[in-house]
């Protein structure tokens, strides 16, 4: 027999034991990279995230025979339900053995929690904000998760969501390419040519960390509004963008973000690049150490893989030539940066139709794919 138990976020053991449970399910696994244990922390304490300005999360353990055998947290986004006048409940942190019996028990529990508050249905996985990465793999585990910016999981979760009777809502696709083969086709040269002709748009990169630092909320903000119009979109509160320029933004080496600018000087476009730095991740196993951030500087150096992880141009632009720089400009970053052999594109909307045809164009591949699931209550 299943027993579901709520998550005391006051507790400290209760939420050691919480966070704990990933690291034991996923341990050995290669291709497994393990979160930062204080980010998942934070996500449980209510005093802190600023999610909970506006929201409210309740977290959930699953056990059998006296064992922890699964986990989840649900979640009430009021700023992401105001915005698209929906009664949504966000599923999160899913993770447990395969046993249907205490999946299902975790997404009764998230069910009653929602219906309890007027929700009338399930959307998972998502979570606490806009760079939280989406939904379940369900292609690609052959290859190593990209550090935290999407999920790795194990095949059989697939089965446990669709078996409780969850449905595809939306997939997101990660490409990769080698960075011998990333080719700018003729047409997108062309137009290159034209936009920095006319000089209505231009590429640039803050040289000095000290420039970029004083720019980092600027950019948050570009980030943020570069997703209006998607679908897991919702306006963010300033101490939410101030978090996202802490955990995010001032985390990354300025001369690997491109800016676009327009005539007037207003920042319209980025490409934000990091260094895979799974590897390091990997050896460390979540802890925050001083001997993590040596080992995390050593591997930017050693590491041939780089990560596309921001990407995007404000909707007005994107017919004047705004994504063919955002193309020239990755062109331009692998020759600045000849160590990086390979590279990932994470996690594009399914429905960018478009912008995937032009992806596979410049000689990418999709590698993985990631599903949020919906079920109606």
């Amino acid at each position: 027999m299943v027993e579901i138990k709520l998550v005391n976020t006051e507790d400290r053991s209760q939420v050691k034991q919480f966070v704990q449970f990933h690291y034991d399910l996923y341990r050995g696994d290669p291709n497994w990279v393990p979160p930062f244990r204080n980010d998942i922390e934070v996500m449980l304490n209510k005093k802190k995230h600023p999610f909970y300005e506006h929201s409210e999360a309740d977290f959930f353990t699953a056990w059998k025979d006296g064992k922890m055998v699964g986990r989840i947290a649900a979640l009430m986004n009021n700023s992401y339900n105001n915005y698209h006048q929906l009664k949504t409940a966000n599923l999160f942190l899913f993770d447990a053995v395969d046993d249907q019996e205490v999946a299902g028990g975790l997404f009764n529990a998230a069910s009653e929690w929602a219906k309890k508050r007027g929700l009338t249905e399930l959307i998972g996985p998502k979570g606490f904000s806009l760079f939280d990465g989406y939904g379940v793999l369900v292609e690609g585990y052959d290859d190593r998760q990209m550090m935290n910016m999407s999920a790795y999981n194990y095949p059989y979760y697939q089965q446990l969501y669709e078996n409780s009777g969850f449905e595809k809502c939306n997939e997101f696709i990660s490409m990769s390419f080698r960075a011998k083969n990333f080719l700018i086709p003729e047409k997108v040269r062309r137009v290159t040519e034209i936009v920095k002709k006319r000089g209505t748009l231009k590429v640039f990169t803050y040289q000095s960390r000290r420039e970029f630092l004083l720019r980092t909320k600027m950019i948050a903000e570009l980030y943020a509004k570069s997703f209006e119009n998607n679908w897991e979109y919702f306006p963010l509160s300033m101490k939410e963008m101030q978090f996202l320029v802490d955990n995010v933004i001032q985390l990354v080496n300025p001369k690997m973000v491109k800016l676009i600018q327009d005539e007037t000087g207003e920042i319209v476009g980025f490409l934000v690049t990091f260094p895979d730095l799974s590897a390091a991740m990997q050896r460390h196993n979540g802890y925050l150490t001083p001997l993590l951030i040596i080992d995390l500087l050593l591997e930017a150096r050693r590491t041939r893989k780089l990560t596309l992880n921001g990407f995007g141009i404000l909707e007005k632009y994107h017919g004047r030539g705004g994504n063919a720089l955002l193309y020239s400009a990755i062109s331009d970053l692998l020759e600045e940066f000849p160590q990086f052999e390979y590279a990932e594109a994470t996690q594009m909307a399914e429905t960018a139709k478009e912008v995937q045809l032009e992806m596979k164009a410049l000689g990418l591949s999709p590698k993985k794919h990631h599903r949020v699931y919906r079920k109606v209550l």
